[in-house]
């Protein structure tokens, strides 16, 4: 491990010498992640993405893209753009990115299950603004917003989600 990695740990999210309290998702930790279930899957990934809304917040890196009104995320295991960001208008199941509430104004997408989905496997693990302290996700991990806007500028190309 290195001091880049996000480490998820009994005790919250280690990173930079740094631990965050943090919500996991409402099933747990699992070694076998299916869609539904709300489980955070264990593993080593890599941090892929980072969205953010430009009409509540300023760009957190520069390599951050801004969340769009018609921006979904696919979450149908039966259609080929599943767990892909997608457009409106979009007739499959999915889910707004572009929310009324502030849990995606800064989304760190993760690799899992990513880019090439498994049906079944589970969508999207994003971290992202949590409801309220240690409230369970479906699946993401969630933080208070200080402490998303403090991780998001310190990720390097090199950062991993590290979930024992």
């Amino acid at each position: 491990m290195r001091a880049t990695d996000l480490v998820l740990t009994p005790m919250g999210l280690r990173f930079m010498g740094r631990v965050l309290p943090c919500s996991i998702g409402r099933g747990g930790l699992s070694e076998r992640k299916k869609e539904g279930d709300g489980a955070t899957p264990r593993g080593v990934h890599r941090l892929v993405g980072m969205l953010y809304r430009p009409d509540r917040m300023a760009r957190p890196a520069d390599w951050a893209l801004p969340i769009r009104p018609s921006d979904l995320w696919s979450d149908d295991p039966s259609h080929e753009d599943y767990n892909l960001m997608v457009r409106a208008p979009y007739p499959h199941s999915h889910e707004r990115l572009r929310r009324a509430d502030p849990l995606y104004d800064l989304v760190i997408l993760t690799d899992w299950n990513w880019p090439q989905a498994v049906p079944g496997l589970g969508s999207a693990i994003f971290i992202h603004q949590w409801r309220r302290p240690h409230f369970p996700t479906e699946g993401c991990i969630a933080l208070s917003r200080d402490d998303l806007s403090w991780i998001a500028p310190r990720i390097r190309y090199e950062t991993r989600l590290i979930i024992r």
